[in-house]
């Protein structure tokens, strides 16, 4: 019987002593009639006048069997589905997926009564039940109670953003093999998502392997509508989308400005048989310019919402600086300076978000920035150099500073030939005294302008020599050395200071000279660059989200899951990255439910054939039982009632059957129960509690150091037992107590949660992707330090080729913004953060450890800071093959011998290594000057 289910069919198996009921009542005859037995009327009565019946009337028995029936019925338990929610799988788990999509949120009430039936249903049949949304992120499937997932199911909500089904097509199929012939119940939208087109026929493949029942619900036709929006020919064209013919062929398309406030208004009308109608709004310029968001009136959904972007007519400047994260401090960073000397006349704008170079290069490129300044930027990929090379011929202009990084690199998107290292004057090695500007040339662009006599430049970038340099020179110190260089490339124009943006190499940006400098350099900019068609694209996110909508097209705040996106993000929107406005209100990029040239199809169901369909209209699971039960009653009632008139109750004249029945309280009382029970209303229901929604966020809640997986299992398995031996030292000789070594993928994993990645070099393996190179120069930049490990100290040579190892590590570093190495320096904090070491061997001591190289003591010190940004380095390079010293067994015994003459070669390894880890998590504390006493005291002990 299609949609009838029990939950205990075995009390069906009574219906087979039915036909025994009907002989044993067939034989009974009724209860025998009460006559007078006269003497004198003996004769008179022996021919009686009525026969009193051998066997039961057939009316009666038919009437006593139904009763019967309908009660053994009743205790089973029978569920009818009109739609066939729950169908099949009897006592086995039932699993209920619902489209949560866009497409979803105009019909939801009626999606959540028909999952909410189901789900019911099969707590009455005593089944486990798991709950899918197929617009949510894809995890693991498990069959919970019934009350653990109806408050799954309560927390649902309409997505909005499409969903892709194909992503859940592993933990259902997994689901269904586990869980054998149990029920699967779909809520379908009925309109295909971004998943590939097979999706409907691998479903039907792993529910036929698995022997499961499955049950399609949707509407007749796809109810919903959705809307795309796009500038063409000077107006916003609105086009409003459907999947199928719904009967909703008309309707009402807004323009709103930021506050909501309508700005313009269009009819749309869809023919019959079509599936999209296109309008444009005809507005000036300055009411196009306050549009905000394009939305279908009264269609309560992300998918009829459209955000537009709002771009500023203005000329922007970008910012981008080089240095890390502890460095780009407010008021000592050289972007501050910028900002303050470009504020007067140009908007300014910072990559904020991003997570390194390329993203806050790509991010201001996106939002088509005039000007590109780039503060101590070294080496770029090859991807943002490109775009950066575009940028500038098409018209952009690039405005460069000195600094390390650029001094230590050697980069082609400068407009001399650079040389290494820099050249610095009035230090103590330094025979020079700090320069002052030369007064400018005529042809120069700073022409008019009068240099003051207390600039002075205490380092600089030099140029090579060459016949174009003085060209290409716009301003030059007194011994003629170039202090601002500029050539045109294309239609654009490459600037570039040979100073900091800061005071650290001269004191220019603290005169008003240098704001008269960037003014005339700023108003050599031409127009906005438009990003490259078909240039590359960066894949890390740069724009944070500042405003998402919701499942039904409200505007708030985003949610915790949202992620960033680049400024030039095009795609719909997604689990990741929610529709709404990401980056600052001024320059932010709109993410929308579809893009522009989707369009809605319907779903086929065709590799479904073989399962139950049914609809979302009037699909309400109906419990047979009270029925069931009244009807019992009712038929027991019946027989009551036969059994008085077959007794003579009903056969002696008008109110016998009163009088008879007025000593019988008990048989009235029981008449009125049954009566009172056939025609009494429906069971009550209990209100249901408030859905709970937790909202807990899992974080790193213990200290721990990882290691890169390289895919060389002898490389990684001495890397994790490496790191175990570490962590057990600096659990016996330190405050600290870090948890176990996690083995990390960088192209995968969270790399903010762990303060010291170790990263052994195997040659042998791939090298990362780029991708992955721009997480782990994020990382860097944000305060991580990576310690790479050669392993090679035993095989490299002074002065020869590189080994392997080093080969490979070069490659890898290429395109990362790597600082100035240097060795490290004896007096350096590394030196002392924990133990007072001067080297730091491994399993090898012969090789050279690398660290970022600290700047230059101020003129009149004596000593140099450990770091300027009061940090640490965020690149440690060693050949030792450290975790190859630190590695233990079980019992605690080490792995590797060490190589080396030193006794205490291995202990001196983890005093290192401790030093190493004490130095990422507390930074140069000890270089303050107030710890000295105290170490001189010590060793004077």
């Amino acid at each position: 019987m299609l949609g009838l289910t029990f939950a205990a069919p075995f009390a069906l198996a009574a219906l087979i002593g039915l036909p025994a009921l009907w002989l044993l009542l067939r034989v009974t005859p009724p209860r025998p009639r009460r006559i007078d037995f006269p003497p004198l009327k003996l004769v008179a009565d022996l021919v009686a006048r009525r026969q009193t019946p051998a066997r039961t009337p057939p009316w009666l028995l038919i009437l006593r069997l139904l009763a019967a029936a309908a009660l053994i019925l009743a205790v089973s338990g029978p569920v009818w589905n009109p739609s066939g929610v729950g169908a099949g799988g009897g006592r086995k788990a039932l699993l209920v997926m619902i489209d949560n999509g866009v497409s979803a949120a105009h019909d939801w009430r009626d999606r959540m009564r028909v999952a909410t039936d189901a789900v019911e249903g099969a707590a009455r049949d005593g089944r486990p039940v798991a709950v899918v949304g197929l617009a949510d992120a894809p995890a693991a499937v498990e069959a919970r109670t019934p009350a653990a997932s109806l408050e799954r199911l309560r927390a649902l909500a309409p997505r909005p953003h499409i969903a892709d089904r194909g992503a859940h097509l592993a933990v259902l199929t997994n689901f269904l093999d586990r869980n054998a012939g149990a029920g699967l119940v779909w809520i379908s939208d009925g309109v295909a998502g971004i998943e590939p087109g097979d999706f409907p026929a691998r479903l039907a493949e792993a529910v036929a392997s698995s022997g499961a029942a499955l049950t399609v619900l949707r509407a007749d036709a796809p109810p919903a509508l959705a809307l795309t929006a796009s500038e063409a020919g000077g107006k916003l064209t609105a086009r409003v989308l459907r999947a199928a013919r719904n009967g909703r062929d008309g309707g009402l398309v807004r323009a709103l400005d930021q506050k909501g406030l309508p700005l313009a208004e269009h009819d749309f009308a869809l023919a019959p048989d079509a599936t999209e109608a296109e309008i444009a709004f005809d507005m000036p310029i300055e009411l196009r310019n306050g549009v905000s968001r394009i939305e279908i009136a009264g269609e309560r959904s992300a998918g009829a919402v459209t955000l537009v972007d709002e771009r500023g007519k203005r000329r922007r400047v970008g910012l981008v600086f080089g240095g890390t994260s502890d460095q780009a401090q407010p008021l000592l960073a050289p972007t501050y300076y910028l900002s303050r000397a470009l504020q007067p006349f140009a908007d300014v704008q910072e990559a904020r978000g991003a997570k390194g170079i390329a993203d806050q290069v790509a991010q201001l490129l996106d939002n088509q920035v005039t000007v590109l300044v780039l503060a101590d930027v070294g080496a770029m990929d090859d991807r943002t150099a490109a775009r950066v090379q575009a940028f500038v011929e098409g018209g952009g202009l690039l405005l460069r500073f000195a600094g390390p990084r650029l001094a230590a690199g050697s980069d082609p998107l400068v407009p001399v030939r650079l040389r290494r290292g820099g050249r610095t004057l009035g230090g103590t090695l330094s025979w020079d005294s700090p320069k002052t500007l030369a007064p400018f040339a005529p042809e120069s662009p700073f022409a008019g302008l009068t240099p003051p006599a207390d600039i002075g430049v205490r380092r600089q970038i030099l140029a090579e020599p060459d016949g174009d340099l003085p060209g290409r020179t716009w301003a030059s110190l007194q011994d003629g050395t170039p202090i601002v260089t500029a050539e045109h490339r294309g239609q654009g124009l490459v600037v570039l200071f040979h100073v900091t943006a800061d005071t650290t190499w001269s004191n220019l940006p603290l005169s008003g000279l240098f704001i008269d400098m960037l003014r005339r350099v700023v108003a050599l900019a031409g127009s906005s660059a438009a990003p490259t068609e078909g240039g590359p694209r960066p894949a890390a996110a740069i724009l944070a989200p500042r405003l998402a909508l919701d499942g039904f097209g409200a505007l708030g705040n985003p949610p915790a899951s949202a992620t960033a996106v680049p400024a030039d993000y095009a795609d719909r929107a997604s689990v990741e990255h929610p529709p709404g406005f990401y980056g600052p209100a001024d320059g932010g990029t709109a993410v929308n439910a579809l893009r522009p040239d989707d369009r809605l199809k319907a779903l086929d169901l065709a590799a479904l054939s073989g399962a139950r369909t049914g609809t979302l209209a009037g699909a309400e699971t109906l419990d047979l039982r009270p029925s069931l039960f009244t009807l019992a009653l009712l038929l027991l009632v019946l027989d009551t009632l036969a059994g008085l008139w077959l007794g003579g109750f009903l056969n002696r004249g008008s109110g016998s059957l009163v009088g008879r029945l007025r000593g019988r309280p008990a048989i009235l009382a029981m008449s009125g129960v049954l009566l009172l029970g056939a025609f009494g209303g429906p069971p009550a229901r209990a209100e249901e509690p408030p859905a709970n929604r937790p909202n807990g966020i899992e974080s790193a809640l213990v200290t721990r150091l990882a290691y890169v997986v390289t895919g060389d299992a002898a490389i990684d398995e001495a890397s994790r037992a490496g790191l175990t031996g570490l962590t057990q030292m600096l659990a016996a000789r330190t405050a600290l107590e870090p948890g176990e070594p996690a083995g990390l993928d960088p192209a995968k994993d969270e790399l903010a949660f762990y303060p010291l990645i170790y990263w052994p070099i195997a040659p042998g393996r791939p090298q990362p992707s780029e991708a992955t190179i721009r997480r782990v120069d994020a990382f860097m930049r944000n305060g991580g330090t990576v310690l790479f490990d050669t392993r090679d100290a035993l095989t490299a040579r002074a002065g020869g080729p590189p080994t392997p190892e080093a080969a490979y590590l070069r490659k890898m570093l290429a395109t990362l913004e790597i600082p100035e190495l240097e060795p490290v320096p004896s007096d350096h904090v590394l030196t002392k953060a924990f133990y007072l070491v001067d080297t730091f061997p491994g399993r090898y001591a012969t090789g050279q450890t690398w660290v970022e190289a600290l700047p230059p003591a101020a003129e009149g010190t004596e000593r140099r800071p450990a770091r300027a940004g009061d940090g640490v380095s965020p690149i440690v390079i060693t050949g030792n093959d450290l975790a190859a010293a630190w590695a233990i067994d079980r019992r605690g015994d080490p792995l590797y011998p060490v190589v080396g003459g030193d006794q205490r070669q291995r202990e001196m390894a983890f005093r290192g290594g401790v030093n190493i880890v004490i130095y990422t998590l507390t930074g140069n504390y000890k270089a303050d000057q107030v710890h000295v006493p105290a170490l001189l005291e010590r060793l004077g002990q």
